[in-house]
């Protein structure tokens, strides 16, 4: 898998996710066996490139190449602008957001409401590409801005022309936010006449499906969004089940609590007391789901509000479960329930 001079070890990547993918989370995913992070959106409203949150969203020390960063804006000089800071911060890739359907970006006709205006995706996509010409610039859309407007080929066609270098599509709209289930059938004939790698996305959650959405739709890559919160580690069972067809056992509890441990580390570190904890848990809740009695156990712990309390806490949870010989169920998927027609030879 290329992206522009940039060869990954393999073709499984991590989603934009706001709130989720800082440099913590990228940083384990890439361990964990992810080829590539992309980080969350960080705005093109030059107003904001002081603040802390913004400069966090730009951090990538010591993180693994390539460093992908996601811009989200609806003025075309100002996601130029955007794309020169974070370069001139580190940036290996820019990525795009074309797919975002959450109402405070769609309000500013950002993220995937710009599906309406191809005449902007033009613009906006033209003076990003130009804006860095040594640096690759990815995009990701969703299939279109509704049912009856899909128009997915029409922004690759578009995309193509504008010099971007990879297209990452999730297979809803923008109407469709979340709900229902992805349909993939719109990525495969995206793939079916796309020159650049085209990555899919959307309800990719076991190694089953990532193998059945590559096959189905002839997708250079996959991209893997919530269900790695909490469980990291999906990364490396794909590839190993991608490589060999077989299941990597389950992580076992005494596991689930190092990598918890550390990524709890790292989010203090990152963020400092106050909002390490807070952010933190979040994580916690998604990494203890599954366990026995961790729905209480969540309760208690979202009271917490030191770094201390905490850590003790969820090293007492995990003492409990190893005492119990917990482990987590593995997660096996079916492909013939993946909301798919065959498409014709």
């Amino acid at each position: 898998m290329r992206i522009g001079t940039h060869i990954l070890k393999n073709n499984l990547i991590v989603a934009p996710m706001a709130g989720v993918t800082d440099r913590p989370f990228r940083q384990l995913c890439k361990q964990m066996g992810a080829g590539m992070a992309v980080s969350e959106m960080v705005t093109s409203n030059s107003l904001l490139y002081g603040s802390a949150k913004t400069a966090r969203r730009a951090n990538h020390d010591g993180e693994v190449d390539p460093i992908a960063v996601q811009i989200a804006g609806a003025d075309p000089a100002m996601m130029a602008e955007a794309a020169r800071h974070n370069v001139d911060r580190g940036a290996q890739i820019i990525d795009i957001n074309m797919g975002c359907p959450a109402k405070k970006i769609c309000n500013v006709m950002a993220g995937s409401a710009l599906l309406q205006d191809e005449a902007l995706v033009t613009r906006i996509l033209e003076a990003v590409v130009n804006a860095v010409p040594d640096v690759a610039v990815t995009l990701k859309i969703r299939t279109g801005w509704d049912k009856q407007h899909k128009n997915a080929l029409t922004v690759l066609n578009i995309a193509e022309n504008s010099g971007i270098q990879a297209l990452a599509m999730h297979g809803r709209t923008r109407a469709c936010a979340y709900t229902g289930d992805a349909e993939y059938d719109t990525i495969a004939a995206v793939k079916a006449v796309a020159r650049i790698p085209i990555i899919a996305n959307g309800d990719i959650t076991t190694p089953e499906k990532a193998k059945f959405v590559l096959d189905y739709t002839g997708a250079d890559a996959v991209m893997i969004g919530r269900a790695a919160q909490g469980r990291p580690w999906i990364f490396r069972e794909i590839e190993h089940f991608l490589q060999t067809g077989a299941h990597l056992p389950a992580p076992e509890v005494e596991e689930i609590h190092r990598v918890l441990l550390n990524h709890l580390h790292d989010l203090y570190d990152f963020y400092g007391e106050y909002a390490g904890v807070r952010i933190a848990r979040k994580h916690i809740s998604w990494y203890t789901k599954g366990l026995q009695d961790s729905a209480t156990f969540r309760h208690a712990m979202n009271q917490l509000q030191d770094t201390r309390a905490q850590e003790t806490a969820v090293n007492d949870f995990f003492a409990q479960c190893r005492s119990r010989g917990e482990r987590l169920d593995y997660v096996v998927d079916t492909p013939n329930k993946h909301n798919a027609t065959p498409l014709a030879a």
